[in-house]
């Protein structure tokens, strides 16, 4: 289980790292949601009575499909990922993960590592367990936890990871910089390789309790396997791409570059160990993944927390002979954000500009309410997708702002906020130009993706014309997810003004990572004093106060659909379906041991 902030292909998003993703098709179970809502009921558990065959499960193999329209980029490092696909294609290895959860993804006693925090000495004790071990074989040390705050903070890491407010470590600050050659904060009462490492603050947050907060890295580095790498070399080095070690039940057989990964058990893993002898991991497109499942070539999708399937799959899929259908509200979302600044190296911040084409907000709005989410979605999303109408999905129960009603089609108020702002159709032109006169073009960024992705941004290029604004795609048509991600993630970019893209959420909900101004995936270089100012007290000493922090976090929603930077675009359900000879199939966060569980009740598929 990945409990980042990751970036999502077409089709999906993550959950302990921010990653990215492209046009996702999800949805979750919120009935408050504004827009539409899921309309369907799904368990995180499938409940297979049928009897394990311990023949077919210790000589099987169980088969995944990675739903991506891309390959996938082959690092396995959960610190140097940035996208889903990758965390997906190397799950059975465990991700490295520290920590168990419970059911809401606060931290447990009994994974890899037991975490104590203490608010009066401001540390935070991460204490390994004893057969804590590496697929290799060796054992996972102080330094190894430690080696993970080097690795994402570190001044020429390729990390996207980082965010300011790992600055409340003593000493992250100067090495992040490069003032300093390691981080002062992290020490070793019985030596880097003993069992213990305690993480000194300046300040506690109440997030720290939970998975995925931004100020405790949630998993290890082999230290010893690659200290002789540079870390700005990590991401392509053999260690990390051909032979990489993990501390989960299975160990890496083979890799298929950007196709394929296939997994036997680890000997070595310290926890329940695994039962089903092979699992194989093959990427398949979303136009042929629903024939692929239907002709049972696959047990099920790889699971994650953002999922991987959509509200066309759910339709054609939902009645198929021989599956069930499991799920749990997504935490990704699917959004628009405009290109408003640049990435300053020098100092490691975003920077708005004033005069970016996009750095009206009027301009923004109008784009906003030119769309028509709410039929889009009932068309496509099938009980499974419906409008995002804030940039906190319903999964955040206490968090998320159901009274927000976020962007609804309104063509009249979209021309409205033009003819205000000055954007004008001049000399009888059938496009507005900008309010100096001058011609206006917006390039609209996208990724390739199934077929009811591609229709919907037809859908938008056409709501766009309708209101005099000539947008047209990046390129002339939608783009290789890779590359899509590859044009965003430069420092400074002019191809892409506006853009549909995806995120898989950390499973704590602060916004640091992914919007604050340090934050290397606030891709679309939104920087405000008030964003600032209320991105740090989400996790400031007010945030202890449990009704404080959860009107900081809905007056945060309020405040982004103002500005529109980034406009919420779609929740959903992440769902999967699973053929019925595969048991202990159970997607609850609370199931700490997921591929270790699974076992086959017969050796073919059902």
């Amino acid at each position: 289980m990945v409990k980042k902030k990751l970036v999502l292909s077409a089709m999906a998003v993550l959950a302990t790292l921010s990653l990215a993703a492209c046009s996702s098709k999800k949805s979750s179970s919120s009935s408050e949601t504004a827009g539409t809502h899921a309309s369907v009921k799904l368990s995180t558990n499938y409940k297979n009575t049928a009897k394990t065959d311990s023949s077919a499960t210790k000589n099987g193999t169980l088969k995944l499909a990675e739903v991506n329209d891309s390959p996938f980029q082959g690092i396995t490092d959960p610190i140097l990922a940035s996208n889903t696909e990758d965390a997906d294609v190397f799950a059975p290895g465990g991700q490295d993960n520290l920590f168990n959860v419970d059911k809401n993804y606060k931290i447990i006693d009994g994974g890899l590592a037991n975490q104590r925090l203490s608010r009066k000495n401001k540390t935070a004790t991460i204490t390994l367990r004893s057969n804590a071990k590496w697929s290799n074989g060796s054992k996972v040390t102080a330094k190894d936890i430690e080696y993970a705050y080097e690795v994402v903070a570190n001044k020429n890491t390729t990390s996207q990871q980082y965010s300011s407010d790992f600055n409340a470590i003593k000493g992250m600050a100067a090495y992040h910089s490069g003032k300093a050659k390691t981080i002062s904060g992290i020490t070793y009462p019985d030596g880097q390789n003993g069992r213990t490492a305690v993480i000194h603050f300046t300040k506690m947050s109440p997030s720290m309790k939970f998975s995925g907060n931004s100020f405790i890295w949630g998993t290890v580095e082999p230290y010893e396997y690659i200290k002789n790498v540079p870390i700005a070399k990590l991401a392509s080095s053999k260690q990390i791409r051909k032979n990489p070690i993990f501390t989960g039940p299975y160990k890496l057989d083979k890799v298929v570059e950007g196709e394929s990964t296939s997994w036997s058990p680890n000997k070595y893993y310290w926890g329940k160990k695994a039962q089903i002898g092979h699992i194989s991991i093959n990427v398949v497109s979303s136009n042929n993944i629903d024939k692929a499942i239907q002709s049972k070539k696959y047990d099920s999708v790889v699971p994650n927390a953002s999922g991987n399937l959509g509200g066309t799959d759910y339709k054609n899929l939902k009645s198929l002979k021989n599956y069930k259908i499991v799920g749990q509200p997504a935490l990704s979302y699917n959004y628009f954000a405009f290109n408003l600044g640049y990435y300053d190296t020098k100092t490691g911040k975003n920077v708005s500009d004033p005069n970016a084409k996009m750095a009206n907000k009027n301009l923004r709005q109008a784009m906003m309410y030119a769309l028509n989410q709410d039929q889009i979605l009932k068309k496509f999303g099938n009980g499974v997708s419906w409008r995002a109408n804030t940039l906190i999905p319903p999964v955040f129960q206490k968090y998320y702002d159901a009274s927000e009603k976020g962007y609804t089609l309104n063509l009249k108020k979209a021309n409205k906020l033009l003819d205000q702002a000055g954007y004008k159709k001049r000399n009888g032109s059938k496009w507005r130009s900008d309010p100096k006169g001058k011609a206006l073009k917006i390039y609209f960024g996208a990724m390739t993706s199934n077929a009811a992705n591609m229709a919907s941004y037809q859908d938008y290029l056409q709501q766009w014309h309708k209101i005099g604004l000539n947008v047209q795609y990046t390129g002339g048509k939608p783009m290789e997810m890779n590359s899509f991600y590859d044009t965003l993630q430069k420092p400074k970019q002019d191809k892409m003004d506006i853009w549909a893209g995806a995120w898989s959420v950390s499973s704590e909900p602060s916004q640091s990572q992914l919007y604050g101004d340090t934050a290397a995936f606030n891709m679309g270089h939104f920087v405000t004093k008030k964003n600032t100012e209320l991105i740090n007290k989400m996790n400031d000493s007010s945030a202890w106060n449990d009704t404080t922090r959860t009107k900081t976090f809905k007056d945060w929603q309020k405040y982004m659909n103002e500005q529109a930077a980034v406009v919420g675009g779609k929740f959903s359900y992440a769902w999967a379906p699973v053929n019925k000879r595969v048991k202990g199939f159970n997607v609850s966060p609370a199931n700490n041991e997921f591929y270790s569980n699974l076992t086959l009740t017969s050796s073919k598929l059902q």
